[in-house]
C-alpha cells in the first residue's frame, strides 16, 4: 500500500506495488478532468514503506503513467504508474501478486487506506483497515444497479467502506491483490457496496502494459 500525493505532499489516493518498476492506481487519480489523459508524472510523488502518510518510508517520483484506454463511466478505472528508480525490497516495501480468479461470493476481502473516515471529515494520518464482503455481478447489480464482469463490489455496514482518498488503493483476499478502489454510492459509509476494478479481469491489461516499460 503506498500514498500517492501531489509534490506539496497533499495525499490524494492509494496504490499497490507489482513490481519494482510499477504500481497500480485508480485512472480517475491521474487524469485531467473526465478524459483519458493522464496529468504530467512531474505533478506526482508517491510514499511508499511507511503507514504514516506524513513521515517515514521513502518517497518516490514518477517516469510515466499509463491510463486505461477505455477508461469511462466508472470502468476500466485503472492506471499504472511507472517509478523514475527501481524500488528496493525492505520489511516494509514489497511486491503483491495480482490473483488469478474470482473471489467467491460471501468471502472477506480486506481493504486499506490513507481515505477520510466520514464524508467530508478529517484524512488519517496513519492507515486504516476494514473488512468487506465480496459480492457477485449479480448480488451488485441488484443492490446499485452496476454490475460489471469489470467490477468486483464490496458490501460493508454503514459507517465503514471506502471514502475519499481511498481511490486506487488495494482490496486483498488472501494475501493477493483483487481490486483497485473505484467508487462509492451516495457518498461514504452508507449502505450500499463499495466499486473496485477487478484485478484478474484486467490482469492481461496490466501484465501488457508493463511489459512496455521505458
Amino acid at each position: 500500500q503506498v500514498s500517492l500525493q501531489k509534490r506539496d505532499g497533499f495525499h490524494m489516493c492509494g496504490g499497490s506495488i507489482l513490481n519494482e518498476r510499477f504500481i497500480l492506481t485508480a485512472a480517475h487519480c491521474v487524469v485531467d478532468g473526465y478524459g483519458i489523459v493522464a496529468r504530467p508524472p512531474e505533478l506526482f510523488q508517491v510514499r511508499v514503506g511507511s503507514v504514516d502518510r506524513i513521515n517515514g518510508g521513502t518517497l518516490v517520483y514518477i517516469k510515466r503513467i499509463i491510463v486505461h484506454e477505455n477508461y469511462g463511466n466508472f470502468l476500466n478505472d485503472v492506471a499504472l504508474l511507472e517509478l523514475m528508480e527501481p524500488l528496493e525490497w525492505t520489511n516494509t516495501i514489497k511486491p503483491i501478486e495480482m490473483a488469478d480468479s474470482e473471489v467467491p461470493s460471501g468471502q472477506k476481502v480486506v481493504v486499506s487506506g490513507w481515505g477520510r473516515l466520514t464524508t467530508g471529515g478529517v484524512t488519517p494520518q496513519h492507515l486504516q483497515w476494514n473488512t468487506l464482503k465480496a459480492l457477485t455481478s449479480e448480488e451488485c447489480d441488484a443492490a446499485i444497479g452496476w454490475g460489471f464482469d469489470s467490477l468486483i463490489c464490496l458490501a460493508h455496514t454503514e459507517n465503514n467502506g471506502v471514502c475519499n482518498g481511498d481511490s486506487g488503493g488495494p482490496a486483498t483476499y488472501q494475501g493477493k491483490l483483487v481490486g483497485v478502489a473505484g467508487f462509492v454510492i451516495n457518498g461514504c459509509g452508507t449502505s450500499n457496496p463499495d466499486g473496485y476494478a477487478k484485478v484478474f479481469y484486467h490482469k492481461e491489461w496490466i501484465l501488457e502494459n508493463m511489459k512496455t516499460s521505458q
